[in-house]
């Protein structure tokens, strides 16, 4: 019997991760992946549930399926991540020709489902597990594609311990557990050996890696150490030479973190702060744990310790209870602030969480209104932020050919901005441009991408990219921790 699958994946960089390593599980079993769905043997869906949205589109794509798998007999279909974690075995009964669900926890069981599945047993596995061994992976299997060549995600912690109102991902992904940090040390080390160049770290709220252990006094015995010094300790890595984190919650931004973006070069001058409201209200309703103040305040001290760095975020527009003046103040943050870019969106009641609750949603058109609003705003921030890249010089580790076509490559520079370039003009096969690290200059900016060409002038003035590192001042650093700032009591913090 043939064995070749494929794998659909919406939703987060975590969720993405989890396809590669389901692809690489299903390798060493030796299964072999299909050029499309058409050729497959096995079709596994990987979803999220962050959006109402996103869930609809599960069901719509499992009614779809009913013909590709009675299209050849022997075809097996599955379904995992956050969706499948809160339905389990609901999905089987809503979906008979599905064959196996598999929860966030249970990512290793799927070789074996498969099996069971090929043999006429559907089945489910939803259960939770606090095991280090979610976290052991085998090695990278040779047939493995690399999607993204000199860029790797590594996971250094999963799940979530702040249960805000509007979010299920404590409910999907379970409770906070960080990774040894030698473990995770070692799986860079042995991507740099191969060639990666570029790793970023994943967690729910990466950037309280450790936390528990630390304040516990039991990191040592966890083999775990504070957020910022395993940063320090990844950028030693021989070969590594750009570090991202994603995604991080503004309550674990301390003095260390900041310090470490004026201090690493390694440490991408782009941080993503996922502010969701700019009202202190309405952040109050979402369980936030943080005022807007503080956010301003966490972006002038990154900006302090690193002044080229360049912010992004996340905002909810059409919660409950929002009025007028409170979207108002979230305009008003977004301006201040003056974020890079924005992933906005309204307001999606999720099943099992306190916000769908809440009453005061404002109505479909209102929330629509004000989305358009903000993300116009934002498109104007955007603009202006790359037209002020022109005449500048980055580096672009490149992606593969663009979605412009023809001999266009596309890559993303230090700040994570996508820049486009002529493969003709780098003297390079658009085929086999994937991993290089390109000098560029900036000669145009479009809304969403910059455009580059790669050489350098003689007299081009200093931009972003070529920004020197500095040493934060000594003393108590450039910002105290939130809590000291706002009174708040902050669990893992104060």
């Amino acid at each position: 019997m043939s064995s070749r699958f494929r794998i659909r994946t919406y939703g987060c960089q975590m969720n993405v991760h989890d396809s590669e390593k389901i692809a690489n599980l299903l390798h060493h079993h030796r299964w072999s992946e299909a050029r499309g769905e058409d050729e497959a043997d096995l079709l596994v869906i990987n979803t999220c549930s962050i959006r109402e949205k996103a869930e609809h589109r599960l069901y719509s794509d499992l009614g779809a399926l009913r013909a590709w798998k009675r299209a050849a007999p022997g075809r097996a279909l599955g379904v995992g991540g956050c969706v499948a974690q809160q339905e389990g075995d609901a999905l089987l009964r809503r979906f008979p020709h599905l064959d196996f669900v598999f929860g966030t926890h249970n990512l290793r069981r799927v070789p074996a489902m498969v099996e069971a599945a090929r043999a006429g047993q559907r089945s489910a596995r939803v259960d939770e597990s606090r095991s280090l061994e979610r976290f052991d992976w085998p090695e990278r299997h040779p047939a493995t594609s690399e999607h993204s060549p000199g860029r790797a995600f590594v996971t250094v912690m999963e799940g979530c311990d702040m249960f805000c109102t509007f979010c299920v991902v404590p409910l999907t992904r379970g409770r906070e557990i960080s990774r040894p940090a030698r473990d995770v040390i070692a799986e860079v080390e042995g991507l740099a050996a191969r060639g990666v160049r570029e790793v970023t770290l994943l967690g729910q709220t990466v950037n309280a890696y450790g936390r528990h252990d630390v304040r516990r006094g039991r990191a040592a015995a966890a083999g775990t150490l504070g957020f910022a010094e395993l940063l320090e300790r990844l950028a030693g890595v021989p070969g590594i030479e750009r570090i991202r984190y994603t995604s991080p919650h503004p309550l674990f931004f301390d003095d260390a973190l900041v310090a470490a973006h004026g201090r690493l070069p390694a440490l991408c001058p782009h941080v993503h702060l996922p502010a969701q409201s700019g009202s202190d209200e309405v952040l109050e309703r979402m369980h936030r744990r943080y005022r807007a103040a503080d956010l301003v305040r966490i972006a002038e001290a990154l900006r302090a310790a690193r002044p080229d760095l360049v912010l992004t975020t996340d905002l909810i527009v059409g919660f409950p209870g929002e009025s007028e003046a409170d979207f108002r103040a979230t305009l008003d943050l977004v301006a201040e602030i003056g974020f890079v870019d924005a992933y906005s969106f309204k307001y999606s009641p999720r099943p099992g969480t306190r916000a769908a609750e809440l009453p005061g949603a404002p109505e479909p058109a209102v929330a629509q209104a004000r989305l358009e609003e903000l993300q116009g705003l934002q498109r104007g921030l955007t603009l202006a932020a790359h037209r002020a890249r022109v005449g500048t010089r980055t580096r672009v580790l490149l992606e593969g050919p663009s979605r412009r076509g023809g001999t266009q490559l596309t890559g993303r520079d230090p700040y994570h901005r996508v820049v486009n370039l002529d493969a003709a003009e780098a003297g390079l096969d658009p085929e086999r441009a994937a991993g290089v690290l390109l000098e560029v200059e900036i000669v145009e900016a479009t809304p969403h991408s910059l455009i580059g060409a790669p050489r350098v002038t003689a007299g081009l003035r200093t931009g972003p990219g070529q920004a020197k590192f500095r040493k934060s001042p000594s003393g108590p650093g450039p910002m105290r921790t939130v809590a000291a700032r706002s009174g708040v009591r902050m669990p893992g913090i104060d």
